[in-house]
């Protein structure tokens, strides 16, 4: 069965304090089946956007943690931003991307809702295509007043009683839940510090006002400058040079011009391809006329040798990262796939007709274990990278040297955890490797062996980079229980070994080193 797989994008109301963000993000990290596409921090609107994709289950059980962390360290009494907000998650939209629909996404909307409702008592309402009412599919409605209207209506005002959870607001405020096509969040800065002209240009812009359709727009100030925040719910009906050019023509009326434009989160390439027709008159274009949609069509060699002499490239320079951490994410990959390999070897002979389940097993998690590994080759470059933010951070007074002290033991936590995870996921290629090395094609058995070989030599190089890291860490509880883990992982890793070589010699005559 193909896997569903759903995009989602909840909003924040953080965007100054890095230790909550790294707080919130890190919630996504153990989730196998979700991924961080981007994220994007605001100090002026005071906002995190995430962009998430992954299969719906793993997705809607990761957001909904986040939700609760996010109302555990955001408060929003004392929240102050440029962008409209009524929650310390403001907003979780899901799009469906892959063998799934809207109406699947209202679905999950509806699941969610009714647990963060329940369990964390927030108020949430549905919007877009899972409203329940009419007049919440626009969010704007829903937050109109923002949080501090809603705080004093929810409870008196039966038009705002939420979809579920409580008629009352606690600090971490109200959550809108919904669903919906893909939209670019796009802004247009000014060359004036006047907001006012933004928020006139920005009334001609949006629909709502009798502008363009497909467009949602405000004037705010960000960075010293007038903005145009917009978004842009369908692109394809109302294309971005449309919305630009509206905007440069109106910002000429008030004496003034386009400064520049930025994107939040993620947008279709589409969107940029047709944009760039519509500026240069392309009427003839054509996408095959792209030099890399030919590369990727041409064949699977690449033309520059691989990601993989890329890789040991960059493992090569100067730089600090990519290091021991991603070569021994690396290296396990490398000991699943040869697993996923003799699997593959061994199915369909006859002669190992009695273990066809097992090889369809081993070749399934081996796949999945080469994916996560290969993940973990940047991710351990992004901890370490964060270890060397932290210590980067100003500590000319006492506020600042807590700050970056806590910073910096967050990030060395992800720092250990990161090849500790490592170290996990290699212990089940050395699993799997025993099974490949006892039931497995007789003729592949070396390549079982070199498996578990790598998968010992990738928890041995991992396992330093967490002791070394646990070294600077001055949670004593939290050193212990990695501590802990890594020292179970390698118990299990004496054994397995010794359960390949012994696979190896009894069933192939050979003894390994």
């Amino acid at each position: 069965m193909e896997k569903k797989i759903v995009e989602c994008i909840p909003n924040f109301s953080e965007g100054r304090n890095q230790h909550v963000i790294e707080e919130i993000l890190g919630i996504f990290k153990p989730f196998k089946n979700v991924r961080v596409l981007d994220y994007h921090s605001d100090k002026d609107h005071n906002r995190t956007v995430v962009t998430l994709l992954g299969t719906s289950e793993a997705v809607e059980k990761a957001v909904f943690q986040a939700i609760k962390q996010a109302g555990e360290l955001i408060d929003m009494d004392v929240h102050k931003g440029e962008h409209p907000r009524i929650g310390a998650t403001d907003v979780v939209p899901f799009v469906p991307i892959q063998n799934m629909n809207v109406q699947e996404c209202v679905e999950i909307a509806e699941r969610l809702g009714e647990r963060v409702g329940s369990e964390l008592d927030i108020p949430v309402y549905l919007y877009e295509a899972a409203a329940r009412i009419p007049g919440r599919k626009n969010l704007e409605n829903i937050r109109k007043g923002q949080y501090e209207g809603l705080k004093k209506e929810i409870s008196t005002d039966s038009a705002r009683k939420p979809d579920f959870g409580p008629s009352e607001l606690g600090k971490a405020g109200a959550t809108v839940i919904g669903a919906r096509a893909p939209l670019i969040a796009f802004n247009v800065y000014l060359d004036t510090e006047d907001t006012a002209v933004a928020k006139k240009i920005a009334r001609t812009v949006r629909f709502s006002s009798g502008g363009l359709r497909f467009v949602k727009a405000m004037g705010v100030l960000v960075e010293g400058r007038a903005q145009v925040s917009m978004n842009l719910t369908n692109f394809n009906k109302t294309a971005i040079p449309q919305v630009v050019e509206m905007i440069r023509r109106e910002a000429e009326r008030y004496g003034t011009e386009i400064h520049h434009s930025e994107l939040i989160g993620l947008i279709p390439q589409k969107a940029l391809i047709d944009s760039a027709i519509w500026y240069l008159q392309l009427d003839q274009f054509s996408d095959e006329q792209i030099l890399e949609r030919k590369l990727e069509t041409a064949g699977n060699e690449p033309a520059d040798g691989g990601a993989e002499f890329e890789f040991l490239d960059a493992l090569a320079s100067k730089d600090p990262t990519p290091g021991g951490g991603s070569a021994a994410a690396f290296t396990a990959a490398e000991g699943a796939a040869l697993v996923a390999m003799v699997g593959r070897i061994t199915l369909g002979k006859k002669k190992y007709a009695d273990v066809q389940q097992d090889m369809e097993d081993i070749i399934r998690q081996a796949d999945e274990l080469k994916r996560i590994l290969s993940e973990l080759i940047n991710e351990d470059a992004k901890a370490f990278d964060a270890v060397m933010r932290a210590y980067r951070l100003p500590k000319e007074t006492e506020e600042q040297k807590r700050e970056r002290e806590s910073m910096i033991q967050a990030a060395t936590i992800q720092a250990a955890q990161v090849p500790l995870e490592t170290c996990q996921e290699a212990l089940k290629v050395m699993q799997l490797a025993v099974m490949a090395a006892s039931k497995g094609n007789k003729n592949a058995i070396t390549d079982a062996g070199t498996a578990s070989a790598l998968a010992v030599a990738a928890i041995t190089s991992a396992g330093a980079n967490v002791r070394i890291n646990l070294k600077s860490l001055t949670d004593t509880i939290m050193k212990e229980k990695l501590m802990t883990q890594l020292e179970a992982v390698e118990l299990e890793t004496r054994e397995l070994d010794k359960q390949v070589r012994e696979h190896v010699k009894t069933r192939a005559q050979i003894t390994l080193l």
